[in-house]
Protein backbone atom coordinates (compact mmCIF):
# COMPACT_ATOMS: atom_id res chain seq x y z
CA UNK A 1 0.00 0.00 0.00
CA UNK A 2 0.99 3.63 -0.45
CA UNK A 3 0.58 6.75 1.75
CA UNK A 4 -3.11 7.56 2.10
CA UNK A 5 -4.87 10.92 2.26
CA UNK A 6 -8.45 11.38 3.45
CA UNK A 7 -11.24 13.86 2.88
CA UNK A 8 -11.65 16.13 5.92
CA UNK A 9 -14.95 15.87 7.80
CA UNK A 10 -15.89 19.46 8.67
CA UNK A 11 -18.03 20.12 11.73
CA UNK A 12 -19.98 23.33 12.29
CA UNK A 13 -19.93 24.34 15.97
CA UNK A 14 -21.51 27.21 17.86
CA UNK A 15 -18.01 28.15 19.08
CA UNK A 16 -16.25 27.67 15.72
CA UNK A 17 -13.82 30.13 14.16
CA UNK A 18 -12.33 31.09 10.79
CA UNK A 19 -8.84 29.54 10.83
CA UNK A 20 -9.44 26.02 9.53
CA UNK A 21 -10.34 26.80 5.92
CA UNK A 22 -7.35 29.06 5.10
CA UNK A 23 -4.99 26.83 7.12
CA UNK A 24 -6.02 23.88 5.00
CA UNK A 25 -6.30 25.92 1.77
CA UNK A 26 -9.89 24.89 1.22
CA UNK A 27 -12.98 26.90 0.39
CA UNK A 28 -16.26 26.18 2.12
CA UNK A 29 -19.56 27.88 2.84
CA UNK A 30 -19.93 25.96 6.11
CA UNK A 31 -20.31 28.55 8.85
CA UNK A 32 -18.64 28.33 12.27
CA UNK A 33 -16.24 25.54 11.34
CA UNK A 34 -15.08 24.31 14.71
CA UNK A 35 -13.55 20.95 13.89
CA UNK A 36 -11.97 19.21 10.94
CA UNK A 37 -11.86 15.46 11.54
CA UNK A 38 -8.73 14.49 9.65
CA UNK A 39 -8.73 10.74 10.24
CA UNK A 40 -11.63 9.00 11.94
CA UNK A 41 -12.92 5.50 12.47
CA UNK A 42 -15.87 6.69 14.57
CA UNK A 43 -19.02 4.92 13.39
CA UNK A 44 -21.04 7.24 11.17
CA UNK A 45 -17.98 9.46 10.68
CA UNK A 46 -15.50 7.14 8.98
CA UNK A 47 -12.87 8.94 6.91
CA UNK A 48 -12.92 8.41 3.14
CA UNK A 49 -9.74 8.01 1.07
CA UNK A 50 -9.03 10.96 -1.22
CA UNK A 51 -6.09 9.69 -3.33
CA UNK A 52 -5.07 6.77 -5.52
CA UNK A 53 -6.84 3.55 -6.38
CA UNK A 54 -8.64 3.32 -3.03
CA UNK A 55 -10.26 6.76 -3.36
CA UNK A 56 -13.85 6.59 -2.13
CA UNK A 57 -13.26 3.73 0.30
CA UNK A 58 -13.60 4.28 4.04
CA UNK A 59 -10.87 3.61 6.57
CA UNK A 60 -13.02 0.78 7.94
CA UNK A 61 -13.27 -0.86 4.52
CA UNK A 62 -9.49 -0.68 4.12
CA UNK A 63 -8.89 -2.27 7.52
CA UNK A 64 -11.33 -5.01 6.59
CA UNK A 65 -9.33 -5.64 3.41
CA UNK A 66 -5.74 -5.25 4.65
CA UNK A 67 -6.11 -5.98 8.38
CA UNK A 68 -2.76 -5.83 10.22
CA UNK A 69 -1.05 -4.78 7.01
CA UNK A 70 -2.70 -1.40 7.46
CA UNK A 71 -2.78 -0.88 11.24
CA UNK A 72 -0.39 -3.47 12.70
CA UNK A 73 -0.89 -6.89 14.28
CA UNK A 74 -1.31 -5.76 17.90
CA UNK A 75 -3.67 -2.94 16.93
CA UNK A 76 -5.79 -5.27 14.82
CA UNK A 77 -6.03 -7.73 17.71
CA UNK A 78 -7.10 -4.93 20.09
CA UNK A 79 -9.49 -2.92 17.93
CA UNK A 80 -10.40 -5.09 14.94
CA UNK A 81 -11.85 -3.02 12.08
CA UNK A 82 -12.08 0.17 14.16
CA UNK A 83 -9.20 2.56 13.53
CA UNK A 84 -7.71 3.23 17.01
CA UNK A 85 -7.07 7.00 16.81
CA UNK A 86 -9.10 10.09 15.97
CA UNK A 87 -7.21 13.08 14.58
CA UNK A 88 -8.74 16.58 14.56
CA UNK A 89 -7.97 20.23 14.02
CA UNK A 90 -9.98 22.39 16.43
CA UNK A 91 -10.59 26.13 15.91
CA UNK A 92 -12.13 27.95 18.88
CA UNK A 93 -13.54 31.43 18.35
CA UNK A 94 -15.33 31.11 21.70
CA UNK A 95 -14.61 28.99 24.78
CA UNK A 96 -15.71 25.38 24.37
CA UNK A 97 -17.86 23.84 27.06
CA UNK A 98 -16.15 22.56 30.19
CA UNK A 99 -16.12 18.80 29.83
CA UNK A 100 -14.61 15.50 30.83
CA UNK A 101 -14.28 12.07 29.22
CA UNK A 102 -14.71 8.67 30.90
CA UNK A 103 -11.95 6.10 31.08
CA UNK A 104 -12.16 2.73 29.33
CA UNK A 105 -13.75 0.93 32.26
CA UNK A 106 -16.50 3.51 32.81
CA UNK A 107 -17.18 3.95 29.10
CA UNK A 108 -17.52 0.19 28.58
CA UNK A 109 -19.90 -0.08 31.53
CA UNK A 110 -22.12 2.85 30.55
CA UNK A 111 -21.90 2.92 26.77
CA UNK A 112 -22.25 -0.61 25.47
CA UNK A 113 -18.59 -1.60 25.49
CA UNK A 114 -17.28 1.70 24.12
CA UNK A 115 -13.75 2.94 24.77
CA UNK A 116 -12.89 5.92 26.92
CA UNK A 117 -11.06 8.98 25.72
CA UNK A 118 -7.51 9.95 26.54
CA UNK A 119 -6.27 12.77 24.32
CA UNK A 120 -3.59 15.39 23.77
CA UNK A 121 -3.43 18.89 22.31
CA UNK A 122 -0.70 20.54 20.27
CA UNK A 123 -1.24 24.30 19.90
CA UNK A 124 -0.74 25.15 16.22
CA UNK A 125 -1.62 28.85 16.33
CA UNK A 126 -3.12 31.38 18.71
CA UNK A 127 -5.21 34.51 18.54
CA UNK A 128 -5.35 37.40 20.99
CA UNK A 129 -5.71 36.26 24.62
CA UNK A 130 -5.72 32.60 23.61
CA UNK A 131 -6.16 30.29 26.57
CA UNK A 132 -7.46 26.95 27.74
CA UNK A 133 -8.39 25.26 31.00
CA UNK A 134 -7.06 21.89 32.12
CA UNK A 135 -7.17 20.27 35.53
CA UNK A 136 -8.15 21.36 39.03
CA UNK A 137 -6.12 23.95 40.91
CA UNK A 138 -7.63 23.09 44.28
CA UNK A 139 -9.12 19.99 45.84
CA UNK A 140 -12.90 19.67 45.66
CA UNK A 141 -15.30 16.86 46.47
CA UNK A 142 -17.81 15.40 44.03
CA UNK A 143 -20.55 17.14 45.99
CA UNK A 144 -18.76 20.50 45.77
CA UNK A 145 -18.30 19.96 42.04
CA UNK A 146 -22.08 19.67 41.57
CA UNK A 147 -22.66 22.74 43.75
CA UNK A 148 -20.16 24.79 41.75
CA UNK A 149 -21.75 23.80 38.45
CA UNK A 150 -25.15 24.85 39.79
CA UNK A 151 -23.94 28.21 41.16
CA UNK A 152 -21.73 29.02 38.14
CA UNK A 153 -18.39 28.94 39.99
CA UNK A 154 -16.84 25.79 38.49
CA UNK A 155 -14.30 27.88 36.51
CA UNK A 156 -12.93 29.26 39.81
CA UNK A 157 -11.28 25.92 40.60
CA UNK A 158 -9.83 25.18 37.15
CA UNK A 159 -6.29 25.90 35.99
CA UNK A 160 -6.33 28.49 33.18
CA UNK A 161 -3.33 28.69 30.83
CA UNK A 162 -2.25 31.44 28.44
CA UNK A 163 -1.14 29.83 25.18
CA UNK A 164 1.67 30.10 22.68
CA UNK A 165 2.15 28.04 19.49
CA UNK A 166 3.95 24.82 20.32
CA UNK A 167 2.32 24.34 23.73
CA UNK A 168 1.35 20.76 24.54
CA UNK A 169 -1.22 19.38 26.97
CA UNK A 170 -1.81 15.70 27.76
CA UNK A 171 -5.34 14.94 28.95
CA UNK A 172 -5.84 11.48 30.42
CA UNK A 173 -9.45 10.38 30.74
CA UNK A 174 -10.98 12.01 33.81
CA UNK A 175 -9.19 15.36 33.52
CA UNK A 176 -11.67 18.23 33.40
CA UNK A 177 -10.87 20.68 30.57
CA UNK A 178 -12.01 23.32 28.10
CA UNK A 179 -10.36 24.69 24.96
CA UNK A 180 -10.49 28.48 25.17
CA UNK A 181 -11.18 31.21 22.63
CA UNK A 182 -8.32 32.02 20.26
CA UNK A 183 -6.92 28.47 20.28
CA UNK A 184 -6.15 26.54 17.09
CA UNK A 185 -5.21 23.02 18.09
CA UNK A 186 -4.28 19.64 16.67
CA UNK A 187 -5.89 16.91 18.77
CA UNK A 188 -4.87 13.25 18.92
CA UNK A 189 -7.19 10.96 20.87
CA UNK A 190 -8.58 7.50 21.32
CA UNK A 191 -11.34 6.64 18.91
CA UNK A 192 -14.29 7.69 21.01
CA UNK A 193 -16.91 10.40 20.75
CA UNK A 194 -18.08 10.20 24.37
CA UNK A 195 -18.04 13.63 26.02
CA UNK A 196 -19.70 14.67 29.27
CA UNK A 197 -20.54 18.36 29.01
CA UNK A 198 -20.27 19.90 32.48
CA UNK A 199 -20.83 23.61 31.93
CA UNK A 200 -21.57 25.70 28.84
CA UNK A 201 -21.47 29.31 30.06
CA UNK A 202 -25.24 29.68 29.53
CA UNK A 203 -24.75 29.46 25.76
CA UNK A 204 -27.37 28.43 23.22
CA UNK A 205 -26.64 25.84 20.54
CA UNK A 206 -26.98 26.33 16.78
CA UNK A 207 -30.64 25.35 17.17
CA UNK A 208 -31.20 28.25 19.58
CA UNK A 209 -31.69 25.97 22.58
CA UNK A 210 -29.40 25.33 25.57
CA UNK A 211 -27.11 22.36 24.97
CA UNK A 212 -27.55 19.31 27.18
CA UNK A 213 -25.38 19.06 30.30
CA UNK A 214 -24.17 15.77 31.80
CA UNK A 215 -23.48 16.90 35.35
CA UNK A 216 -24.27 13.60 37.06
CA UNK A 217 -22.52 11.42 34.48
CA UNK A 218 -19.41 13.56 34.81
CA UNK A 219 -19.47 13.38 38.61
CA UNK A 220 -18.11 9.82 38.66
CA UNK A 221 -15.79 10.33 35.68
CA UNK A 222 -13.73 13.26 37.03
CA UNK A 223 -10.26 12.78 38.48
CA UNK A 224 -10.43 15.02 41.58
CA UNK A 225 -6.70 14.92 42.26
CA UNK A 226 -4.67 18.12 41.96
CA UNK A 227 -1.39 17.83 40.03
CA UNK A 228 1.62 20.20 40.16
CA UNK A 229 1.76 20.92 36.42
CA UNK A 230 -0.75 20.18 33.65
CA UNK A 231 1.38 21.52 30.81
CA UNK A 232 3.61 19.03 28.95
CA UNK A 233 7.23 20.17 28.72
CA UNK A 234 9.60 18.97 26.01
CA UNK A 235 12.94 19.79 24.42
CA UNK A 236 12.70 20.95 20.81
CA UNK A 237 15.52 20.46 18.31
CA UNK A 238 15.57 20.85 14.52
CA UNK A 239 15.95 17.91 12.14
CA UNK A 240 15.24 15.23 14.72
CA UNK A 241 12.34 13.55 16.50
CA UNK A 242 10.99 15.44 19.51
CA UNK A 243 8.77 13.09 21.55
CA UNK A 244 5.80 14.96 23.06
CA UNK A 245 3.61 12.23 24.54
CA UNK A 246 4.29 8.52 25.00
CA UNK A 247 1.36 6.64 26.57
CA UNK A 248 -0.45 3.34 26.11
CA UNK A 249 -2.90 4.90 23.63
CA UNK A 250 -0.52 6.79 21.33
CA UNK A 251 3.01 8.09 20.89
CA UNK A 252 3.19 11.55 19.34
CA UNK A 253 6.30 13.42 18.19
CA UNK A 254 7.12 16.77 16.62
CA UNK A 255 9.51 17.29 13.70
CA UNK A 256 10.84 20.54 12.25
CA UNK A 257 12.90 19.77 9.15
CA UNK A 258 14.83 21.75 6.56
CA UNK A 259 16.66 18.75 5.07
CA UNK A 260 15.81 15.19 4.11
CA UNK A 261 15.01 12.84 6.97
CA UNK A 262 14.61 9.06 7.00
CA UNK A 263 12.08 7.46 9.33
CA UNK A 264 12.78 3.76 9.92
CA UNK A 265 9.50 1.91 10.48
CA UNK A 266 10.79 -1.64 10.05
CA UNK A 267 10.49 -2.49 13.76
CA UNK A 268 7.21 -0.64 14.31
CA UNK A 269 4.07 -2.80 14.47
CA UNK A 270 1.78 0.14 13.72
CA UNK A 271 0.61 2.62 11.13
CA UNK A 272 2.18 6.09 11.26
CA UNK A 273 0.08 9.25 10.98
CA UNK A 274 1.72 12.44 9.70
CA UNK A 275 -0.10 15.69 10.51
CA UNK A 276 1.41 18.63 8.64
CA UNK A 277 1.23 21.86 10.65
CA UNK A 278 3.46 24.04 8.46
CA UNK A 279 5.14 23.97 5.05
CA UNK A 280 5.19 21.14 2.51
CA UNK A 281 7.18 17.94 2.04
CA UNK A 282 7.45 15.03 -0.38
CA UNK A 283 7.09 11.65 1.29
CA UNK A 284 8.60 8.61 -0.42
CA UNK A 285 7.92 5.19 1.08
CA UNK A 286 10.07 2.06 0.97
CA UNK A 287 8.30 0.89 -2.19
CA UNK A 288 9.06 4.13 -4.03
CA UNK A 289 5.55 5.57 -3.77
CA UNK A 290 5.57 9.38 -3.51
CA UNK A 291 3.00 11.73 -2.04
CA UNK A 292 3.18 15.44 -1.21
CA UNK A 293 1.85 16.51 2.18
CA UNK A 294 0.97 20.17 2.68
CA UNK A 295 0.09 22.36 5.64
CA UNK A 296 -3.29 21.30 6.96
CA UNK A 297 -3.13 17.79 5.50
CA UNK A 298 -2.91 14.46 7.31
CA UNK A 299 -1.46 11.35 5.74
CA UNK A 300 -1.51 7.70 6.84
CA UNK A 301 1.50 5.44 6.34
CA UNK A 302 0.40 1.76 6.44
CA UNK A 303 1.97 -0.61 8.97
CA UNK A 304 3.43 -2.73 6.16
CA UNK A 305 5.71 0.16 5.13
CA UNK A 306 9.34 -0.36 6.17
CA UNK A 307 10.22 3.32 6.17
CA UNK A 308 9.68 6.74 4.62
CA UNK A 309 11.95 9.52 3.38
CA UNK A 310 10.65 13.02 4.07
CA UNK A 311 12.02 15.75 1.80
CA UNK A 312 10.98 19.27 2.87
CA UNK A 313 10.17 21.88 0.24
CA UNK A 314 12.05 24.56 2.16
CA UNK A 315 10.97 23.94 5.75
CA UNK A 316 8.26 21.68 7.10
CA UNK A 317 6.75 21.07 10.53
CA UNK A 318 4.62 18.04 11.32
CA UNK A 319 3.42 15.74 14.08
CA UNK A 320 3.57 11.97 13.90
CA UNK A 321 1.50 9.55 15.92
CA UNK A 322 1.27 5.78 16.22
CA UNK A 323 0.05 3.12 18.65
CA UNK A 324 2.54 0.62 20.06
Amino acid sequence: MYPLKFRPILKSMVWGGEKIAPFKSITTDLHNIGESWELSGVKGNESVVANGEYAGKTITELIREFKDGLIGKANYERTGEEFPLLIKFIDAKQDLSIQVHPNDELAAKRHNGSKGKTEMWYVVATGENAHLMAGLKEKITPEEYVERVNNNTITDVLQDFTLQPGDVFFLPAGRIHSIGAGSFIAEIQQTSDITYRIYDFGRLGLDGKPRELHTELAKDAIDYNVYPDYRTHYEKAADKENVLVDCRYFTTSLYELDKEYDVDLSALDSFLIIICTGGNAVITDSEGNRETVRQGETILIPASTAGVKIAPEGKVQFLTSYVK
